[in-house]
């Protein structure tokens, strides 16, 4: 993975692992399933901002180290290129938990692109790890940021991994488990 430059991207996409699949909030001229290979998607930033705050930290998705991530590519028009980026900058890079990096993704179809990912950060303050259901439970359960509950975008998130057909049987457990907490 390198970091990005305009030369390495003839054509812009994005992948999307988590939030950016159900709700990209940009233009794109193609969608598509895809699979970035040596990250994993994982429950392991710690949010302050968009799913909770510095009282109450939540938790969101991040790509961790190792293993491959499932998610869907999406083809940016060059005329809203220079916008996108903008945007996906201002959302991604808001505490810089995330690097910006670009990965090579392989299309549904077979073929490779180049595409813009947003890797964890191990080193920064907000990077929380691997920790176990019952742990991401408790710190999810209850949070609200900006964006929202934390619930719904655990719960969302494990939706769109279920419709593109990904057995995970961590965030099948975490959603079923969440689901409970939420009843009580």
């Amino acid at each position: 993975m390198q970091k990005f430059s305009e030369a390495d991207m003839p054509e812009l996409w994005v992948f999307g692992y988590a939030s950016l699949m159900w709700r990209p909030d940009f233009p794109f001229v193609n969608r598509m399933r895809a699979t970035l290979y040596g990250y994993h998607r994982a429950l392991c930033i710690t949010s302050y901002e968009h799913r909770g705050t510095k009282q109450r930290p939540g938790l969101v998705m991040g790509l961790d180290r190792g293993g491959s991530c499932v998610g869907i590519a999406f083809q940016v028009a060059e005329c809203d290129r220079q916008a996108t980026m903008d945007y996906l900058r201002e959302r991604e890079l808001i505490t810089h938990v995330y690097k910006e990096q670009v990965g090579t993704v392989r299309l549904q179809n077979g073929e490779k692109r180049p595409a813009i990912t947003y890797v964890a950060d191990r080193g920064h303050i907000q990077y929380a790890g691997k920790m176990d259901v019952n742990t991401a439970v408790t710190r999810v359960n209850g949070a609200v940021g900006k964006a929202g509950p934390n619930e719904d975008y655990v719960l969302n998130t494990a939706a769109h991994i279920r419709e593109l057909g990904i057995k995970d049987h961590w965030m099948e457990d975490l959603e079923r488990r969440l689901r409970q907490a939420m009843a009580a």
